[in-house]
């Protein structure tokens, strides 16, 4: 494992306590403050990883958390149709970071590797003492939902307590968990979104332990899709592989002997799945997957030992995420600050359709898009909120909006306005002159 990788992954502090982690005393506490011996332990650490991490051990869990360090703060950033929180974790920043990297943990419910992984990470880092990890976290800002999904996780569905799919409503933005998203990261303007998934096996030709993938979307700035990819494969990818994890493309299936691509089951690039909004809202964006099925008798026999190592996966994952931070920060900043200005140049095509390994037909191209979309009073009234929370700009009137193309949002304006879009939200008017 490259040095620096082992380093952050965990600290030297919390290195020494992660053999026993997972088998802590039956005396301990979920809530315990940290001593020289303790620190706050989670629900799924204190069972050995035989159960889940409940919503009231994490809640308890992050207050101890929050109480036993100065470096996190704990903000409600929305509520549910059951009115169970939405949180986001801050750590770190110092007065100028390098870098803002937002982890999104549990959009579906009956997925909760990621989120032991994103919980467990807060802790180590919250009570790091070595100067390596201190300098990371003056250079990063790490913000963290730990659970995008808190009624399916309780309920264990991949839904919200709806049945909605929140991973399919980062542009329609109808339930409060995507609303509530979409606020973060219109607000926060993070650098890399990262989201923690599973997925179910199809031996041989998709099992891999952790599968990922970046921003396949076509409006996704090639700067910023490079550094995507260089996260992936530089990054993610090797973590994995040096803690014992086999690593894959999502949604490729793969041939057993010669690991050529066979067919692609998965991962495209609709703009409306958190990845590929990702990119289009001009963030490194990617989709990590643990794989749910055991991968031996002793974890069919056994499930506590089929979670805790969908949980180890994703845990190694998050250290390459971070050596890549930290490695690359100012670069991907850089990148990420550079996409979020092009849009005001208002230039070059806006992709309807297509992908990064599938090119757009020419009916999915707007190859000179308007000066901007017409919405009527009725329309606007509709949309409005909407459009604050994707950080699209309007000018408005007595008559309803004006919705320009020229701005920081540009590839967005089209998929949400244009009748033509596979997902818009209306049928704005084009208008040629503003």
């Amino acid at each position: 494992m490259r040095p620096r990788l082992a380093a952050l992954a965990l600290t030297a502090a919390a290195t020494a306590l992660a053999a026993p982690l997972l088998t802590a005393p039956a005396n301990a506490s979920a809530g315990a403050t940290d001593t020289a011996t303790t620190l706050p332990r989670t629900g799924f650490e204190l069972s050995n990883g035989k159960n889940w991490t409940t919503q009231p051990e994490e809640w308890d869990f992050l207050a101890a958390v929050d109480r036993g360090s100065d470096r996190v703060g704990i903000d409600r950033i929305g509520s549910t149709k059951q009115n169970r929180p939405l949180q986001l974790v801050r750590i770190g920043g110092g007065h100028r970071p390098t870098a803002t990297v937002l982890l999104i943990c549990s959009q579906h419910g009956d997925e909760p590797s990621g989120r032991e992984a994103c919980l467990t990470k807060v802790r180590d880092l919250a009570f790091a003492k070595d100067k390596r990890t201190k300098k990371f976290l003056e250079r990063t800002r790490l913000l963290v939902v730990p659970t995008a999904n808190p009624d399916g996780r309780n309920a264990d569905t991949r839904g919200n307590s709806d049945g909605v799919d929140i991973n399919r409503d980062h542009i329609a933005l109808q339930t409060a968990e995507g609303r509530a998203m979409a606020a973060v990261i219109r607000d926060e303007r993070p650098d890399v979104i990262y989201d923690l998934h599973e997925y179910g096996a199809t031996p041989p030709y998709y099992d891999k332990d952790l599968f990922d993938l970046w921003p396949r979307n076509l409006n996704t700035d090639a700067h910023v899709h490079e550094e995507a990819q260089t996260l992936s494969d530089d990054y993610v990818r090797p973590a994995a592989n040096e803690a014992g994890h086999s690593t894959g493309t999502y949604g490729i299936w793969t041939d057993p002997v010669t690991g050529d691509p066979i067919k692609q089951t998965a991962g495209d690039g609709q703009e409306r799945i958190l990845r590929n909004a990702s990119g289009i809202k001009h963030a490194v964006g990617l989709l990590i997957e643990s794989r749910v099925d055991a991968l031996s008798d002793a974890e069919k026999a056994d499930e506590s030992l089929n979670h805790r190592r969908r949980v180890a996966s994703q845990t190694s994952a998050l250290g390459g995420l971070f050596e890549f931070t930290d490695e690359r920060g100012r670069r991907v900043h850089a990148a990420t600050t550079a996409s979020r200005y092009k849009g005001l140049a208002d230039r070059g095509p806006v992709y309807l359709g297509g992908a990064d390994n599938d090119p757009a037909e020419p009916a999915e191209i707007i190859q000179d898009p308007p000066c901007g979309y017409r919405l009527d009073a009725a329309q606007y009234a509709d949309l409005k909120d909407e459009l604050a929370l994707h950080g699209v700009r309007v000018k408005t009137d007595g008559t309803g909006a004006l919705v320009p193309v020229r701005q920081s949002q540009r590839a967005l304006v089209p998929l949400l306005l244009d009748e033509r879009a596979p997902y818009h939200l209306a049928k704005g008017a084009p208008v040629e002159a503003c």
